[in-house]
């Protein structure tokens, strides 16, 4: 039973172990074809380069492997070059091209130069700077990295294959001689807390200048005799004030009285009141003004009609 169990854990781990994804013929390319200049650096699965690799502004860096699944060369679904700055954290993935036996390869392009181009002026500059436009660039946070970055090939597909993430070289990112352009990393705009903003409001409207008021006043008042010359040349009934008070007093009392509160609503509004204070008494004292005055002038309307006015 021993025996048994030990060989069902061993298939089983066996079974597990040839169940994921590797790579072989790896190394990192630095410099073109037939240069001398060029040079190659080799790494495996579970070796990473011991030489750091020096990514400069006038060559990019190139990546060559050949990933496998079960020890044999296949194509997976996704393979990666990912690029860590220690410090931070911060990552930068770059998507390797693999063909259908399990050939893949990277190439990072080079630094932006420190001096911008001059835009396209043809047909062909603009295509040639439209290819350049989608390639990515090495992100400015690690373009500036004062430690050299952590490189690792990180490939996976569909089924039950487990994928690999491995370390692979480091790279330090190292600028030109002639490139005197300072590098810095901006944070970006994000929306959070602000810092508090204080406002400052205009004064408020002010009532005219008391001189002004007067003046106003002054020229209503003095219309008050000639409208009461008026009012008693054209047959003012005064004689009839104690019959309406005694018919319908109340009626009388409070359409006379809303009148005159109205009138001292809006001298409130005038020396410091708001619409807010206003308006409230001023609905209550028409409401006040219409009921009663239907039943005052209902009054007057009567002995107008008996031909006692």
């Amino acid at each position: 039973m021993r025996f048994l169990h030990s060989l069902l854990l061993l298939a089983a781990g066996a079974a597990q172990a040839a169940s994921s994804w590797g790579f072989d013929d790896a190394s990192v390319v630095m410099g073109p074809k037939k240069s001398a200049d060029r040079s190659v650096i080799k790494f495996t699965q579970t070796s990473p380069a011991t030489e750091t690799v020096s990514f400069s502004s006038s060559e990019p860096l190139k990546v060559l492997l050949t990933a496998k699944e079960d020890g044999k060369a296949k194509r997976p679904h996704q393979a990666f070059l990912v690029l860590r700055e220690p410090s931070t954290g911060l990552e930068a993935p770059f998507p390797m091209t693999v063909k259908e036996s399990g050939k893949a390869v990277v190439e990072i392009p080079i630094p932006p130069p420190p001096i911008q181009t001059k835009p396209p002026t043809n047909a062909r500059d603009a295509s040639h700077h439209a290819r350049t436009q989608k390639q990515a660039d090495l992100p400015i946070q690690l373009a500036i990295a004062a430690e050299p970055l952590q490189a690792s090939v990180v490939i996976g597909s569909f089924g039950s294959a487990e994928a690999l993430k491995a370390p692979a070289f480091d790279v330090a990112v190292v600028r030109a001689a002639d490139d005197t352009k300072p590098l810095a990393y901006e944070k970006p705009l994000r929306y959070g807390k602000l810092e508090e903003i204080h406002h400052i409001f205009r004064a408020g409207e002010k009532t005219p200048p008391k001189v002004v008021s007067a003046a106003f006043a002054l020229a209503v008042v003095a219309t008050l005799p000639a409208i009461w010359a008026g009012w008693f040349r054209l047959g003012a009934n005064l004689e009839h004030l104690p019959v309406a008070l005694s018919q319908s007093p109340l009626a009388h009392a409070v359409f006379f009285g809303s009148i005159v509160a109205i009138e001292g609503v809006f001298f409130l509004y005038y020396i410091g009141w708001n619409l807010f204070q206003v308006l409230p008494l001023v609905g209550l004292l028409t409401i006040s003004i219409f009921l009663s005055g239907t039943k005052a002038l209902g009054e007057v309307q009567g002995r107008r009609l008996a031909g006692e006015r």
